[in-house]
């Protein structure tokens, strides 16, 4: 795909927003418009957000953060310019952390539900970007994957890994192109050096942590027939 002079929209959470990056110019979305010579680069990541929708009002008492029953990717997706080039969808790892929906069924087809919610997304942002590539791409590892209950969940739902294989699973049925960062992206917060030069809180890139996301996501992009 030639980039140059194209419009993407970047659906996603904190790590599309920029948190853990020195400034705005440090996230990967403006990296890629820098790099690529994009005409726009719209980043509609928002903190906190998850794919499906919440059902209860969470919030989250640790310093920095506000874990406010914000909109899901399914119920803001509408809201994007209509005129992109292309779609990256970046998120599930908020599904994964403190989101209390469900995972559902491959049936499900609500956003109540996370199977539900990547039905609701991708089926709906087909239908707005008609012919338009929609990437998907997937969490990055984080500090504490292993864990059925995420940050905060007070049952067993599941490991990152599952809610990394729904989304992929999700993909493959629309048909879209997925950027595995989980099994690809070569960063590992277990590994200590890793975590200390690329997400130092362990879930959040660094600037260079946001730039290695760009290189491959830049590259990705530019592979797409």
């Amino acid at each position: 795909m030639e980039l140059r002079g194209k419009k993407i929209n970047f659906l996603g959470d904190s790590i599309t927003e920029g948190h853990g990056a020195s400034g705005p110019d440090k996230v990967y979305v403006h990296l890629i418009q820098e790099s690529a010579g994009l005409a726009e680069a719209r980043n509609y990541g928002i903190s906190a957000t998850r794919i499906a929708r919440q059902v209860g009002d969470l919030t989250w008492d640790r310093p920095g953060y506000d874990y406010v029953n914000t909109n899901s990717f399914c119920e803001r997706f509408a809201q994007m310019d209509d005129d992109a080039d292309a779609v990256v969808v970046f998120g599930g790892t908020n599904d994964w952390g403190h989101g209390d929906a469900p995972l559902g069924t491959p049936q499900d087809r609500t956003p109540d539900t996370f199977w539900g919610a990547c039905h609701v997304l991708f089926a709906g942002l087909t239908a707005k970007y008609p012919g338009k590539p929609v990437v998907v791409v997937t969490p990055l590892h984080r500090c504490n994957e292993l864990s059925p209950r995420g940050d905060c969940k007070p049952q067993d739902v599941g490991t990152l890994k599952e809610y990394v294989d729904i989304l992929r699973a999700a993909a493959e049925y629309y048909s879209m192109p997925v950027l595995d960062l989980f099994r690809e992206g070569g960063l590992q917060p277990a590994v200590e050096e890793i975590r200390e030069k690329f997400i130092p809180d362990g879930l959040h890139p660094n600037d260079a942590g946001q730039a290695i996301i760009a290189r491959k996501l830049e590259a990705f992009l530019r592979a797409l027939a």
